[in-house]
């Protein structure tokens, strides 16, 4: 149990105590006898624990929830959708909020998996000798006339640089021009 699973158990606890106490001092100097006191008594303590344990449950099941939503999030897992969004409720506003969010990475992910997928199909119809590299001079993009031109195919040749493809000359000439 966490510390704030602990905390909301306490804060349950401490907010049913003071009448459940109340009532079992009034039983045990009331004129009851002595199994109704203790029926009674025991009846209550069950009571009270029943709910400070269910509201712990229901405090904590939908934090639960969201930082799972979140988790999944940032995993890429756009398939779960948090229940219970509620937009007149605190936390039913929170779960709206995080499954806007997913609807939101969900359509940028699809976006840039369409236009990853535009850009193979231009690159392979493409004529022209199309090499990119990132800012750490890695290669990162090749077509098949980089293929051609290279003599290899690019899942070799991706990640190496310009001087170990024998381009370096070539890109610094380009450069000067």
């Amino acid at each position: 149990m966490t510390r704030h699973d602990r905390r909301v158990l306490w804060l349950a606890l401490g907010a049913g105590a003071p009448a459940v106490f109340t009532a079992i001092l009034l039983l045990w100097i009331g004129d009851y006898a002595p199994r109704v006191q203790w029926t009674v008594g025991s009846f209550l303590v069950i009571l009270w624990l029943g709910f400070a344990f269910s509201a712990q449950e229901r405090v904590i099941r939908p934090l639960q929830t969201l930082s799972n939503m979140l988790a999944a999030l940032r995993e890429g897992d756009f398939s779960l959708r948090a229940r219970g969004a509620d937009p007149d409720d605190a936390l039913g506003l929170a779960l709206l909020e995080v499954n806007e969010l997913r609807d939101t990475l969900r359509g940028e992910r699809l976006g840039a998996v369409e236009a990853t997928a535009l850009l193979g199909r231009v690159m392979s119809e493409i004529d022209v000798v199309i090499i990119a590299f990132d800012d750490r001079g890695a290669l990162r993009l090749a077509n098949r006339g980089a293929e051609a031109l290279l003599g290899t195919t690019s899942a070799k040749l991706i990640g190496r640089s310009a001087t170990d493809l024998g381009l370096s000359t070539v890109l610094q000439g380009d450069a000067c021009a």
